[in-house]
């Protein structure tokens, strides 16, 4: 046997069924809590027949029942949401902008948040409000 080398073959491949398997499991996982998750700040809102939503990204807006202003769940004063909304000046005329505010908030305060959005120039604002057969 002095003659003969011994030839080891090294193990160079990777086997990836493992990490294929794991990857596929997070994905699903990950697919079905995602409609789960979906922040916000918790608003009553009014159920009432709209028209169909095409939705499009913008920022959220919501007003809750006791009159508490929030930016993307961030709580804020009304007189803040101009400096809020500078990231999206230059879309100010394309953007939509969502309100969403509680059914108990008086017509003034959603008035107020309103007209501090047209003073910046955002002119694509949506109320938004629950279908009548909405969550429960």
């Amino acid at each position: 046997m002095a003659g003969r080398r011994r030839h080891f073959r090294s193990l160079a491949d990777i086997n990836i069924t493992s990490l294929v398997d794991v990857t596929l499991t997070l994905l699903i996982i990950f697919m079905l809590t995602a409609p789960y998750i979906q922040g916000g700040v918790e608003v009553n809102l009014p159920r009432e027949e709209t028209r169909e939503v095409v939705v499009k990204e913008g920022p959220v807006i919501s007003v809750t029942g006791n009159r508490q202003v929030y930016f993307l769940e961030q709580p804020v004063e009304i007189k803040d949401l101009a400096a809020l909304m500078a990231p999206y000046a230059s879309q100010r005329d394309s953007i939509p902008v969502y309100l969403r505010c509680a059914e108990e908030v008086p017509y003034g305060m959603v008035v107020k948040v309103m007209a501090a959005l047209e003073r910046e120039g955002f002119v694509n604002l949506s109320l938004v409000a629950d279908p009548p057969g909405g969550r429960e």
